[in-house]
């Protein structure tokens, strides 16, 4: 079942999420942007670790984004993209990302936000993105 919209993410938790997801990347020494979005979809907070591409910026929001309006894992939309057939109408689709790296935020069964990581390999992106999931609990 999907999960109901909650109230948005605050600042103090999205620094807290960020800063997990900051510390696997920096473990592997992974240059990355990392952004939080609200339940809304709101930025709350982005930022670049040093090196990171300059493209990573906007497909690390876009991610966040994506996975807050689908209350759900970006990496659905790429799995179901390589299925092929009636899936690659997504692509025609703009309001979401289909690469794996962005996750919801689900606090107490609602969303609140979600975290986008951008700036290495798709499944890369995912493990740091999960690691700022763990830091809700």
């Amino acid at each position: 079942m999907t999960p109901r919209y909650g109230a948005p993410i605050t600042l103090e938790t999205a620094q807290r999420v960020a800063l997990a997801a900051q510390r696997e990347a920096e473990r592997n020494n992974w240059p990355m942007v990392i952004a939080i979005v609200d339940s809304g979809g709101h930025l709350v907070l982005q930022h670049r670790l040093d090196q990171a591409q300059l493209g990573s910026i906007e497909v690390a929001r876009q991610k966040a984004e994506t996975a807050v309006r689908f209350r759900r894992p970006t990496k659905r939309f790429e799995d179901a993209l390589s299925q092929g057939g009636l899936h690659l109408r997504l692509l025609g689709m703009t309001n979401l990302t289909p690469l794996d790296g962005g996750l919801p935020l689900v606090l107490d069964g609602e969303v609140i936000g979600a975290i986008g990581v951008s700036g290495m390999q798709s499944h890369e992106d995912a493990q740091v993105a999960e690691a700022g999931v763990g830091a809700l609990n």
